[in-house]
């Protein structure tokens, strides 16, 4: 096999897992975190409060948590009104 098959074969294989996002399913890969589903979802990092397992996550971590099979995350955005 060469190199660059093998490359892409191992690069480009993901686990599939489950999380539970503002208490519905959702479907990502195992080498998401945070920052990556949110951008995913099209939300704005500065928008957005990220709670993941009960606790709330410091928008500075978002790109270095990792997100695992089964975890429980909650997004609470703010909304002006009057």
């Amino acid at each position: 096999m060469d190199y660059q098959l093998t490359n892409d074969i191992f690069f480009n294989r993901h686990c599939i897992m489950q999380i539970h996002l503002n208490g519905s399913p959702k479907t990502i890969t195992d080498l998401m975190t945070v920052a990556g589903l949110l951008q995913e979802l099209g939300v704005p990092l500065t928008s957005v409060v990220v709670e993941l397992n009960r606790t709330i996550i410091q928008p500075d971590c978002y790109a270095t948590t990792s997100l695992k099979d089964n975890d429980q995350m909650e997004l609470i955005r703010f909304v002006g009104g009057g």
